[in-house]
């Protein structure tokens, strides 16, 4: 996705609130436009240049993309210490999270995202919001969890589905056990979704993202690929 990064200096700022809460989530420039719409999560630090580049990615595909500030003005990582313990928070609390990407849902449909064609991808963390959005069951026609954290509180409960799931899994990521993979299939299953996971050989956990140590070129592209396919079978 490197031709997107410098057309991702075109996404524009927008601010929204929750509560008292300031947010600060970024559009593409063709908003204002009826368009299928697609929101991206970011990774654990926040907005990131892997989240912008997708969204500007998605805009040469005919989509709005809208990244979601989950963390909120003044509450942004410092480092990784820093984001594991913000994460961690929205993690154990998952209805705080569904209601931060329900409201950039929301921004999403304001932009100009036809509200029937709209899709959740992330990264990391924001993979795990993506699984979210399928189980808190908002108003999405599909997910991509994209090297996301797919375990689960298993004290939560099974329930349906609706949404259509992509999860696109690293083979080397140790942040995911067998346990989490195995109750990830049953969970999905028990509330009989339409899912699909890939495996990408050879790749560990931030595999899709440039500037880390874990990227895998090869398997990035076809993950990426993966990704187009998958909403434009659900959005177009």
């Amino acid at each position: 996705m490197t031709s997107g990064t410098i057309f991702s200096q075109n996404l524009k700022p927008v601010s929204y609130q929750d509560g008292s809460q300031k947010l600060n989530g970024l559009v593409t420039s063709n908003a204002g436009k009826k368009l299928p719409g697609v929101l991206v999560l970011p990774a654990w630090k926040g907005i990131d240049d892997e989240a912008k580049n997708a969204a500007a990615e998605l805009e040469k595909q005919g989509y709005i993309a809208f990244v979601a500030d989950i963390y909120g003005e003044g509450n942004i990582p410092a480092d990784g210490d820093a984001a594991a313990k913000t994460s961690g928070y929205y993690k154990k609390n998952f209805e705080a999270y569904q209601k931060r990407i329900s409201l950039a849902l929301e921004q999403l449909k304001k932009s100009g995202a036809t509200s029937d064609k709209i899709a959740v991808i992330g990264y990391c963390f924001g993979g795990t919001g993506a699984l979210e959005s399928a189980r808190g069951s908002l108003p999405v026609a599909g997910v991509v969890s994209i090297h996301g954290s797919i375990g689960k509180d298993q004290t939560r409960k099974n329930g349906p589905i609706s949404t259509k799931i992509l999860i696109e899994n690293p083979a080397d990521d140790k942040g995911v056990t067998p346990e989490d993979y195995n109750n990830l299939i049953k969970e999905m299953n028990e509330g009989n979704a339409d899912w699909q996971i890939i495996t990408y050989a050879h790749s560990k956990h931030t595999f899709t993202d440039p500037k880390s140590p874990d990227y895998n070129a090869v398997m990035a592209k076809r993950a990426w690929n993966h990704t187009l396919m998958f909403l434009k079978e659900i959005l177009k």
